[in-house]
């Protein structure tokens, strides 16, 4: 089953002390023992089944009584709407406001709880996903409440896709926490961690490596070999073994996290076979019930174009999801949790005239800025240098420019104008799925003044014109 994250930033002692009292302050009663017990689970990732029957209490009573009462008495005391999805980090945020106001609402002598709070306020260098219990994740409300209600849809597929850098994995985790909230089982896998072994060995090893290591996610005995018949191949054996193994072992639906799918797209032979397998389970769904119980979520970048036969591919059914920028409102949220006063827009905005929303990039500035190590009118004016705090960003394009030279003449051309240009469709599919254009009626233009600012750079060093 999915990794369980421990939550040891806070400790639960801490929130349930400063609950009580402000319970006592309002002149409500304090938390009881149900009510802790409840929150004890959710601290520890536990569902409601797993905590009524370690606590001997009715599940029925537990989620229906008990928890609407418990999260509408501390949404009335915190000012936000509480669920069991969002009590963790609203309790956490909650805490960490209160000691940023410099309210005493716990015994002078917790001096763990300010070492605890301080921890969490000293934000981790942004890089990769953003944790569940984390502060400064920003909510893409309406995406989340759509991948949500999808992911309960019998046989459902949810395909995520975005250039690198763009929130994928962070969106993935929320995903699959909403899953287990609702009592599914699940099953997150990174393809990046594919052995090469595995890979070059064909379809058959490979999907051997795919079951084997669901069924050690789902604390099952792999048992590979009671249902794979060399006679009947390999695709064919591992929807039996998922159909008459994986499915039928529980009622409970299964979610299957596919994260970095495009690792599979650099290997043809294994892609045309894997993803006409996906494709089919889907559509498995719409006739035999077992398969409504498999709930897909694929998640790629969109940096390689694989022109798979559209019949077969899993990348034109289901929901899809394009990750796109932050907006001004989302920047603004994000400085906030950072502690910036950024009320007037100024900064923001400059913010976004420079780098257009890129979620990576605007969390990357706002933590160096936070910090303090530069200024804003230092990161406009090195933005766009190698020495700059989005060096590595940007020479990661320069290495796939330089490995692909008909991106490498369109960028050149896009940089040397202010008007969109018409790109021939798979280049300006590569470019637009790297993030470097945005394409409007088939024409491009660059995404954003940082691009145009450092390959003009590099073409002046090369001296080209």
């Amino acid at each position: 089953m999915h990794t369980k994250q421990t939550t040891d930033s806070i400790k639960l002692d801490f929130v349930l002390e400063a609950i009580n009292r402000k319970l006592l302050e309002t002149n409500n009663h304090p938390l009881n023992t149900t009510e802790i017990i409840i929150l004890q689970g959710i601290w520890d990732h536990k569902t409601y089944n797993i905590v009524a029957e370690e606590a001997n209490y009715s599940l029925s009573y537990l989620s229906n009584v008990v928890a609407p009462e418990l999260f509408r008495r501390i949404s009335d005391i915190i000012g936000q709407r509480v669920t069991k999805k969002n009590c963790l980090i609203q309790l956490q945020t909650y805490l960490i406001s209160q000691a940023t106001s410099k309210k005493t609402f716990l015994s002078q002598d917790s001096g763990k709880l300010s070492s605890s709070v301080t921890q969490l306020m000293s934000p981790r260098f942004p890089s990769g996903s953003i944790s569940l219990d984390s502060p400064f994740y920003i909510e893409r409300a309406d995406i989340e409440k759509q991948v949500y209600a999808e992911i309960e849809k019998p046989g459902a597929l949810v395909r995520i896709k975005a250039p690198q850098e763009m929130g994928k994995t962070s969106l993935l985790l929320r995903v699959i926490n909403d899953a287990e909230s609702l009592d599914y089982r699940t099953v997150s896998l990174d393809l990046q961690q594919v052995g090469q072994d595995i890979l070059s060995g064909g379809i058959n090893k490979f999907l051997r490596w795919f079951c084997a290591n669901i069924a050690y996610q789902l604390n099952l005995e792999p048992n590979l070999d009671g249902y794979w018949d060399e006679d009947i191949g390999s695709k064919i054996s591992c929807s039996l073994y998922f159909r008459n193994y994986l499915l039928q072992s529980t009622n409970s639906p299964l979610l299957l996290a596919l994260d970095e799918v495009n690792q599979i797209f650099e290997y043809p032979e294994i892609a045309k076979d894997f993803f006409p397998l996906l494709r089919s389970w889907f559509e498995e769904a719409k006739r035999l019930p077992v398969w409504q119980n498999l709930r897909l979520v694929v998640v790629h970048s969109t940096e390689i174009y694989v022109p798979l036969q559209l019949k077969q591919s899993p990348f034109n059914v289901g929901l899809p999801i394009q990750l796109g920028s932050f907006s001004l409102e989302a920047v603004l949220e994000l400085a906030q949790s950072y502690g910036l006063d950024w009320s007037d827009e100024k900064e923001a905005n400059l913010l976004m005239a420079l780098i257009g929303g890129h979620p990576a990039l605007v969390h990357l500035a706002i933590y160096h800025l936070s910090r303090e190590d530069v200024t804003m009118r230092q990161l406009l004016e090195t933005a766009a240098t190698s020495t700059g705090i989005y060096g590595s960003h940007l020479r990661r394009h320069q290495v796939k420019l330089e490995e692909e030279p008909e991106l490498a003449i369109a960028v050149q051309n896009l940089v040397n104008t202010n008007e969109p240009i018409l790109l021939e469709p798979i280049i300006a599919y590569k470019l637009s799925s790297m993030g470097l254009i945005k394409l409007d009626r088939n024409k491009a233009t660059l995404t954003c003044d940082l691009y145009r600012q450092y390959f003009r750079s590099q073409q002046q060093s090369h001296g080209i014109v």
